[in-house]
């Protein structure tokens, strides 16, 4: 159970710190992107906590929702940016456009620079990186329902 946990736990870190690298090397989040990373942030804190002994099958099975939570936003977002269906209108083309804006919003220069929609694809590599997180999310959410399966032997402890 221990290696299945320290293997999981490893793999929302490389996916986490993918996307921070993603990021530095100046592809910008959009806000579904944002959205994705919390779940992952939330299995290695589980992941930690299994490993340090707490509650170790209860830390698995918490840990493989949120690797399924990060797997079905990055499925979703993926089908947004695919055209396959609407995504959420403040961060996709299709919002209320400019007719809810105010003349101060509309002159405004405070925009940021990187400004990046949910339905623009940045990055693809056969999947986009939403599509990646969904098939690598879903992969570390069977290791987390191995090792809650799993029986525990005194060596775990």
């Amino acid at each position: 159970m221990r290696r299945l946990v320290a293997l999981a736990t490893t793999g929302h870190v490389g996916l986490l710190g993918g996307a921070f690298l993603f990021q530095l090397a100046g592809y910008a989040p959009c806000a579904m992107c944002l959205w994705q990373r919390w779940p992952h942030a939330v299995a290695i804190a589980l992941g930690i906590a299994a490993l340090a002994g707490l509650w170790p099958r209860a830390m698995a099975g918490l840990a493989a929702l949120a690797a399924l939570v990060t797997a079905g936003i990055g499925a979703f977002h993926a089908g947004v940016e695919q055209g396959w269906w609407p995504g959420p209108a403040s961060c996709t083309g299709s919002g209320a456009g400019i007719s809810g804006m105010s003349g101060g919003d509309l002159l405004s220069t405070d925009i940021p620079e990187t400004l990046v929609m949910c339905d623009d694809i940045v990055w693809q590599f056969g999947l986009t990186m939403a599509g990646w997180n969904a098939v690598l999310s879903l992969a570390l959410a069977i290791l987390w329902i191995a090792a809650a399966a799993r029986p525990q032997r005194a060596s775990d402890l």
